[in-house]
This record gives C-alpha cells, sequence and structure tokens, in this order.
C-alpha cells in the first residue's frame, strides 16, 4: 500500500504459502497444481480495448529524471465512455499522450485495440494513429486546418488513410463528413472555415474529424476546458452521441467536474499512479424512480499497492507505515501506535 503521506506497506509477517484458493500448499504436488492453475487463469487485460501494466514513463532534462509515470495500471473496455481526472502533473496528459501514440513509454507494457505501443515502428505508429485512434485537443485551433472547411477537415483524414480506410471515392468521403457532421449537430457548418465558427462548433467538428476514420477509441485532452459550461455541455453531448451511436470508446481528460460526474467511470491519477475510481450506476428505488448512485473505490495496482487519501491520511496523522491484520471479508488498517501524532502548523507555530 502507499500512503501519500508515508511509504509502501506490503503486508504482515509472512504466513503459509497458499494456493489460489487461499489453502496452504502442503506438498510439491499442491504447488504444481497452484502454479498450472495460475498459468490458465486470462492474462491480465485480455478482454480490454485498452490495457496498460506496470507503465512507466520517465523524462530527462537537464540530467535530471522525472517520473511522470509510476507503474500505472489500468484497463479500458471496449464501448466504455469515461473520464481521467487529476492535477496538474499527476500524468493523466503523458498517458494520454502514450496510448494516443504521440509518446513512448520508458517501461512496463501498454496496448491499444491489440497494437502493442512499445513495440511498433514508424509505420505501424503512422497506421495506429490514422485507424485506430482520434484524438481530440484543448485548443480549438490545433484540431481543424483554418484553409478548409469543416467538411474538407473531416474528409482529409480519410484521403490520408488512402486504400486502407475502406472510403475510396470522393462522393463516399464527402457522404461520411456530411453524416458526421449532421449527427454532432454542426451540420450547418458543412461549408464553413473554422474562422466562421464559435468555440463549441469547432470542437464538435474536431469531434467528427477524430472519428471520420471510425476508430475504436477517441482520446480527448480538456476538450471543454475553453469553453462555458452551456457549450461545454453541447461538446461532450457529442462524445457521448458518438458513443452511444457508434460504439467507439472514448476517454476524456478534463478537469470540468461536469464532464466527471456525467460518465459510468471516472478515473483518478495521482503521482504517476491511478488512485481512485469513481463507479456510477442507475438504480430503480421501490416507487420505480430512477436515480444515479455513485460510488468510490480506491484502486489496487498490480503490484498490491493503494494510495490512501491524503484527507485519511492527514486525519489519522498516518506518515509513513500502518498496520494490517487480515480479517475473513476484509482488511483493518490502523495508524503505527508507536509514532506521534503528527504536529500541526499551528502548533510548531505556538
Amino acid at each position: 500500500m502507499t500512503g501519500e503521506a508515508g511509504g509502501e506497506v506490503r503486508g504482515a509477517v509472512p504466513g503459509p504459502v497458499t494456493g489460489p484458493d487461499r489453502a496452504p500448499v502442503s506438498s510439491l504436488a499442491d504447488l504444481e497444481r497452484a502454479v498450472a492453475e495460475r498459468r490458465e487463469r486470462p492474462a491480465y487485460g485480455m478482454d480490454a480495448l485498452i490495457s496498460c501494466d506496470r507503465l512507466v514513463r520517465i523524462f530527462t532534462a537537464d540530467g535530471v529524471e522525472v517520473q511522470a509515470l509510476q507503474g500505472l495500471d489500468l484497463l479500458v473496455g471496449k464501448g466504455e465512455l469515461m473520464a481521467l481526472v487529476g492535477a496538474s502533473g499527476s500524468g493523466k496528459s503523458t498517458l494520454l499522450n502514450i496510448l494516443a501514440g504521440l509518446d513512448v513509454p520508458t517501461a512496463g507494457a501498454a496496448s491499444v485495440g491489440g497494437y502493442d505501443l512499445l513495440a511498433m515502428d514508424a509505420a505501424s505508429r503512422l497506421r495506429y494513429r490514422r485507424e485506430v485512434v482520434g484524438f481530440v485537443w484543448q485548443q480549438t485551433g490545433r484540431n481543424l486546418l483554418p484553409y478548409l472547411t469543416a467538411a474538407q477537415n473531416v474528409v482529409l483524414p480519410m484521403q490520408l488513410a488512402g486504400r486502407t480506410g475502406g472510403l475510396r471515392t470522393k462522393r463516399q468521403r464527402t457522404a461520411r463528413a456530411t453524416e458526421l457532421l449532421g449527427m454532432l449537430g454542426v451540420g450547418y457548418c458543412h461549408d464553413r472555415h473554422p474562422g466562421r465558427m464559435s468555440g463549441g462548433e469547432q470542437q464538435r467538428a474536431a469531434i467528427a474529424v477524430a472519428l471520420a476514420n471510425s476508430p475504436s477509441v477517441v482520446l480527448a485532452d480538456e476538450p471543454t476546458g475553453e469553453l462555458d459550461s452551456a457549450t461545454a455541455e453541447q461538446v461532450f453531448a457529442s462524445f457521448r452521441t458518438a458513443n452511444e451511436e457508434l460504439g467507439t470508446t472514448v476517454v476524456v481528460v478534463t478537469h470540468d467536474h461536469a464532464v466527471a460526474n456525467a460518465v459510468r467511470r471516472t478515473v483518478a491519477i495521482r503521482d504517476g499512479r491511478t488512485a481512485s475510481e469513481v463507479v456510477r450506476h442507475t438504480e430503480v428505488d421501490e416507487h420505480g424512480q430512477e436515480s444515479v448512485v455513485a460510488r468510490e473505490y480506491a484502486t489496487v495496482d498490480r503490484a498490491g499497492r493503494l494510495q490512501l487519501p491524503r484527507d485519511y491520511t492527514d486525519s489519522l496523522s498516518i506518515r509513513s507505515r500502518v498496520l494490517l491484520e487480515l480479517e475473513p471479508d476484509h482488511i483493518s488498517l490502523w495508524p503505527d501506535p508507536s509514532q506521534p501524532p503528527q504536529r500541526t502548523e499551528e502548533s510548531q507555530d505556538g
């Protein structure tokens, strides 16, 4: 376990060796059976569209190393609409750039739609960015070429994909562009250049561009960051439309609480690792009334670590270690009684 205020806790005094069903291993035959059962388990992330396993990204500047991702684990299923949140410097934008094929991890494993993001050569990476992922930037000016109309911007990725894109004729590509712009509510911008479009219209046209080649996943980095709340709601509605009508997986990095609260799953990243998830589902009460119920979970990575919320560790003066005890249906956790309570700023000043 990792508390933000402290170090890692790997468990109490080791007990007897156990198999996958937690039964004690009493013989070599039992151990061999346990190992065989473990090998037969599905591989991590086998059924996920996006799989990140202990992902590491280290940047070096002036001889100083900065770990943007520190063993991050993440699974995203096909057809999900989810949000990534976190403070500046948490690693969420680094993760998005890796998933977009714009950056390469330092270590670990990552795959999207069957593409190994660490093993692709230049040609595979180009094909991946054209066919597998679509990307929407926060800055509206980065998403559209100013000298092309909205429809021409949408057609361009199809032209670049060439024969592999499936739409070989100009008529097919134009029809596809018209369909996407209309579906996202900006069909009237078909022949407008970006300079004659509002910020919200530009972002919805940008989503159409990202969808042009029918990608498996659309990634968006703060797509509503420069928009007012009403316009941001329209833009997010376009992502929802793409997800529901086309089945496209959508991953949005955002600081917008309205966006983060409108998806079924919100993953928080802190210090280069996934820290918690909020999962929402619909419940129906005895009167037939539907309501959305949200529950927050701490995430446990593949090494068995979790990050304790900062307000929890502060309130219990947890700094470097905790006591653990395994109960039949839960794990009990207590502050280390041998450590004195952490002094507050008021006591230090006094």
